[in-house]
């Protein structure tokens, strides 16, 4: 009697990549949402990002109940929270309750909410390397429709030509798109540099050099000299051999894209030349950035150690600034109709919270960033002693993205739809310099 084979059913596939990774997908999808294009006319008003980020928060939190863990060590609690104490005797200053819980609520969802919660959420390096490359596809494209704006002339307006690169943020945030692509282009360095496979370096260094275009012909000054600044120390902290190398192709690739290519326009040299000339004849934007420092100081003069109170700024202005700061910048183009911007903050970040927050708020908020930058950088002198240690690519990253928001803070400040992508740089600075590289594979939690 013959029996008929056994029906054996086929097993079930999982997928193991997108599973792993299901964490970080609520902090994928706020990456993501920032290549839509951005409202316009909204002055600074809440997007999609910023409402995605609250959720990553609420996600973490309900992880944490959950899985009844501690959520963060003793020395990240602190480090992380530190900028409270600031935040919240100058939320009491504010003008208005209004004012003061905005504020408040805006600083904590960049600089301690959002930061705690990527440092919660990525367990291990394979996590942090997913979201430096979220960074830098997101860099890509912006950059890739930035170019296309400066190539076809439907940019912001720039000198009467609507040439300037901005992405898909529009005129009113024109250092959107130049930050991203910065991101992006201190991701692509890192893991350049980092001891992962040859492939991945190599395709890391090409995405590199593709964003220089992008970030050149976003004519943004304060993203050039944050660039070169962190580029510069990325390369000597990985080595004086590597730094020659790399540094080498870069100085080739940059004269292909200035000579070669054509991209380097007179508008591009006179952008390039004005960055020295902030004393013999400055152009109006300059002139408009030293009145309202100037007008910061003053502030800060006045309320030592609690500033004037959060979102004070704006209301303070027009008393402690002289009569050389203009109306406001003229902003159109890139599917914008014209319109005068009105100039709402110092253009610096470290000025912009001494006039609100005082010493008290500079110190707090201060002392957390030169915490992260300290184990950030010790963290990197150990994994470089360490190079079989395979964390190496995580340390320049991190340390990367810190330094160039750091540097950068000294010619722009938070504001505008891009503002959230730096709450999540915040936190992968914040992963490495806390204690997350240490293991180079935690256990999934």
């Amino acid at each position: 009697m013959s029996h008929s084979p056994a029906l054996t059913l086929p097993r079930r596939v999982p997928f193991p990549h997108v599973a792993s990774f299901a964490p970080l997908l609520p902090v994928i999808l706020v990456i993501a949402l920032l290549a839509l294009p951005a409202p316009q006319g909204t002055d600074g008003g809440a997007t999609p990002a910023d409402a995605v980020s609250g959720l990553v928060v609420l996600y973490c939190a309900i992880r944490l109940v959950r899985e009844r863990r501690r959520p963060l060590s003793r020395t990240a609690a602190v480090v992380l929270g530190l900028p409270v104490v600031g935040l919240a005797v100058a939320a009491v200053g504010a003008s208005s309750p209004a004012a003061g819980i905005g504020g408040l609520g805006r600083y904590l969802q960049i600089f301690v909410l959002v930061p705690a919660s990527v440092l919660l959420l990525v367990r291990d390096r394979r996590d942090f390397r997913v979201l430096a490359w979220a960074f830098v596809g997101l860099a890509l494209f912006q950059g890739a429709v930035g170019v296309h704006q400066y190539a076809t002339g439907t940019g912001a307006s720039y000198q009467g030509e609507e040439i300037r690169a901005v992405g898909t943020f529009g005129p009113t945030d024109v250092m959107g798109m130049s930050t991203v692509v910065s991101f992006g282009l201190m991701c692509s360095v890192g893991l350049a540099l980092g001891s992962g496979a040859a492939r991945q370096r190599a395709f890391a260094a090409g995405c590199a050099l593709v964003l220089l275009a992008p970030l050149a012909v976003s004519f943004s000054r304060g993203a050039w000299i944050a660039t070169a600044a962190a580029c510069t120390l990325q390369l000597a902290l990985a080595g004086m051999r590597r730094a020659l190398k790399v540094g080498a192709v870069v100085t080739a690739s940059a004269v292909i894209l200035v000579g070669g290519l054509g991209i380097g326009t007179a508008m591009l040299q006179e952008r390039i030349s004005s960055i020295t000339q902030v004393t013999d004849a400055p152009d109006q934007s300059v002139t408009d950035r030293y009145t309202m420092w100037a007008a910061a100081t003053d502030m800060w003069s006045q309320h030592p150690l609690t500033g004037v109170g959060l979102k004070g700024f704006p209301e303070h202005r027009d008393g402690h600034a002289s009569l050389a700061l203009s109306a406001g910048s003229d902003t159109e183009g890139a599917g914008a109709a014209y319109r005068k911007q009105p100039l709402l903050s110092p253009h610096n970040m470290y000025l912009l919270v001494l006039s609100e927050q005082g010493l008290i708020g500079l110190l707090a908020l201060g002392g957390s960033w030169l915490a992260l930058l300290v184990c950030g950088l010790r963290g990197l002198v150990r994994a470089r002693r360490s190079p079989s240690d395979g964390g190496l690519d995580c340390a320049l990253v991190a340390c990367g993205l810190l330094i160039w928001q750091l540097t950068d803070f000294l010619y722009a400040d938070i504001g505008g739809p891009a503002t959230v992508l730096t709450a999540v740089a915040f936190g992968l600075a914040a992963w490495w310099a806390l204690g997350g590289g240490d293991a180079p594979r935690a256990s999934a939690r």
